[in-house]
């Protein structure tokens, strides 16, 4: 067997052990949709401003907010906890002393999380077009298709860098969190930016939180043409490439000292 398949093989399993873990199913698919439903509820649900002359209902921005903070939680946040969890459990040692390519094994776990951010996105955009009326995108869905493509891509490089960052595995949470959740809050996810703060607006987009929130948006609600936001993809591209090279050169199998 090549490793191609080897690699898909692996990602099969993976599945497999997440979907036969139903309290990790049901709240994965559901988290999301807390938070949706939470900020539409203490927001309301009028217009806010998205663009120049352009406005949209509370509920419409936050379908791909939220869909931006799935692929995230999904891609970043898990990938980073459940590598440093199996790096101290000893099981990412054996892996890489088996005939398993280690290549192949860092594919599955990417693999599966960008399956499950694309399920929580389409989770999402259904919820809003059921329940709140949630205009899907027509002109710009392959912008759309991109930008979550890419963002899970480099999210997921994240995750995997963050490991080398991370103590062990009782700190991950914790790690995890600190470095993600005050992003959130001034990355146009969490609150809608219409005339953000000049501090606040310079530190969000340092990071690629907000420009993959504002490409994610801006492409779900056609803001400009096409719906490709090339300035963030570059920012975005920085970000994964540095955090590729940073994981192949610190990245570890076996437990931290």
């Amino acid at each position: 067997m090549n490793d191609l398949r080897l690699a898909v093989r692996q990602a099969w399993y993976i599945n497999k052990a997440f979907i036969r873990n139903p309290a990790a199913l049901f709240f994965t698919l559901v988290f999301p949709l807390m938070f949706l439903v939470i900020f539409t509820v203490i927001f309301g649900n009028g217009h806010i401003q998205v663009g120049p002359g352009k406005t949209v209902l509370v509920s419409t921005f936050y379908v791909p907010a939220i869909a931006a903070f799935s692929v995230i939680n999904a891609c970043y946040t898990n990938i980073a906890i459940s590598l440093s969890g199996s790096r101290d459990t000893g099981a990412l040692k054996r892996i890489h002393g088996s005939p398993l390519p280690v290549w192949a094994y860092m594919a599955a776990r990417i693999l599966h999380a960008v399956a499950m951010a694309i399920v929580l996105v389409v989770i999402c955009a259904a919820f809003g077009a059921a329940f709140y009326g949630a205009t899907l995108p027509t002109n710009t869905l392959p912008s759309f298709l991109l930008t979550l493509v890419v963002g899970a891509a480099v999210f997921s490089a994240l995750g995997v860098a963050m490991t080398a960052v991370i103590p062990n595995a009782d700190a991950a949470p914790a790690v995890v969190n600190a470095t993600i959740l005050p992003l959130l809050f001034i990355s146009n996810i969490f609150i809608p930016l219409e005339n953000p703060s000049g501090w606040i607006d310079v530190v969000g987009k340092v990071f690629p939180i907000r420009h993959f929130a504002d490409a994610m948006i801006g492409s779900f609600l056609g803001l400009s043409g096409s719906g490709l936001h090339v300035n963030d993809f570059l920012v975005m591209g920085a970000w994964g490439i540095g955090a590729l090279f940073f994981g192949v050169r610190f990245f570890r199998w076996e437990p931290r000292t």
